[in-house]
């Protein structure tokens, strides 16, 4: 039996990625600048369950889904109520609080601040590449008019 190798997940283009493993590589390139998310421990947090509010209808508003983090020696509270199942928004609430804890405690050095910075960064490069071509596109509709204007003064010296 022949077996195929196995494809990467990030670059599968039936994902929603561009270009493949193009854009695997990119995201690959930026996870490794980033430094790795803190490790909170399990007795450190006090974690309770909620009834959801909000739009969703009936379901979140009846069961305890909503996940409350509280950070025992900083007293810092999250709460995630981002899905209807109640271990996703365990999961996503202690992200939450992973970064705000790195981001008190490091400040522009955090995992936040870094992927905010390579944002700008890539918005800036943008837009200026932007600015570039819209440049380019004006001189070359100035010279396309100028070249026009050459040639129509020309043709009319020769009929007279």
């Amino acid at each position: 039996m022949l077996r195929r190798p196995l494809k990467p997940i990030l670059s599968t283009p039936s994902l929603g990625t561009r270009c493949g493993s193009l854009h695997a590589g990119i995201i690959r390139h930026y996870a490794a600048q980033l430094p790795a998310r803190i490790v909170i421990k399990e007795d450190e947090i006090e974690e309770s369950f909620l009834k959801g509010s909000g739009p969703g209808g009936q379901k979140i508003n009846k069961t305890s889904s909503a996940v409350q983090l509280k950070h025992l020696p900083t007293g810092m509270v999250v709460k995630s109520q981002a899905t209807r199942s109640r271990s996703q928004n365990r999961s996503i609430a202690r992200r939450l609080l992973a970064d705000k804890l790195e981001e008190a405690e490091k400040g522009s050095e955090s995992r936040t601040a870094l992927k905010e910075e390579i944002k700008s960064k890539k918005k800036a490069s943008k837009s200026k590449k932007a600015r570039r071509k819209h440049r380019i596109q004006q001189d070359n509709k100035q010279d396309e008019q100028a070249d026009g204007q050459h040639e129509g003064s020309s043709t009319n010296e020769n009929i007279v």
